[in-house]
């Protein structure tokens, strides 16, 4: 995997081309190097896969040798759990296929753009396995339960007009490089904004139902205290004065 510093984000390939940047356990560990590095200084995360894809899956090879204890252990869905987890938004580009463990790392960014030759979905139980890694949780929140049903059971794969219909993507474009463009605009637009707040916003959107709206108001409360909302509010008035 590379790892860019763009200044307002960190651009993050997937680089396995020849084998359709399949996830294997180096890019495993490859994510969770990445997320120390921005659990500790907070950046807003791209990802994309190099050669046109996204990522076609798990590395079936390694997955064929896994067995129950390795089920339990997590491998992946830990690595894309700590993905969803972190302080700052994630926003993948989605070019190509996303099947499997790849949509499974798709579902676990904030934010998705696409390109005309996607192909996301899952299919794992054409391979007598289940979508474990976040799937059966994150999909139907995301694009509800008759869809993610299909998805999940009967291994409907979406084209890409399908998924922006769903709301998968919010973004579709015809190349990748016009969807990593869009993807990095997103990023910059977010590094105007109040990192403080930002991070808030996140912890609050990932909050169960039953927290709000008290998760809500504790975030609310010291953020009515911080000096950068005392700071941009002043800013806002005086602009407004000023016209």
């Amino acid at each position: 995997m590379r790892i860019e510093d763009r200044g307002t984000h960190v651009l993050a390939t997937l680089d396995r081309p020849e084998k359709r940047n399949a996830i294997d356990q180096d890019l495993i560990d490859a994510l969770h190097v990445l997320c120390a590095r921005l659990e500790a200084v907070p950046q807003t995360l791209v990802l994309r896969g190099e050669g046109g894809t996204f990522a076609a899956g798990a590395d079936i090879a390694q997955l064929r040798e896994r067995r129950a204890a390795d089920a339990k252990a997590g491998i992946n869905t830990r690595a894309f759990m700590r993905i969803n987890a972190l302080p700052m938004p994630v926003i993948a580009v989605l070019d190509g296929y996303a099947l499997g463990g790849g949509a499974e790392l798709a579902y676990a960014a904030d934010i998705r753009v696409g390109t005309q030759t996607l192909k996301i979905g899952n299919p794992e139980t054409g391979l007598g396995i289940i979508a474990a890694a976040g799937a059966t949780w994150r999909l139907r929140e995301l694009v509800g339960e008759p869809l993610a049903a299909e998805i999940l059971l009967a291994g409907r794969i979406l084209d890409a007009s399908e998924a922006l219909a769903a709301g998968l993507i919010t973004h579709l474009h015809d190349d990748g490089e016009a969807a990593l463009a869009t993807a990095e605009k997103i990023a910059g637009r977010i590094a105007k904004l109040d990192p403080t707040a930002t991070r808030a916003s996140k912890r609050v959107l990932h909050a169960p139902r039953e927290a709000h709206p008290q998760v809500d108001l504790d975030e609310q409360a010291i953020l009515f205290e911080s000096p950068e909302k005392m700071r941009r509010m002043t800013e806002f008035l005086e602009r407004k004065q000023a016209k």
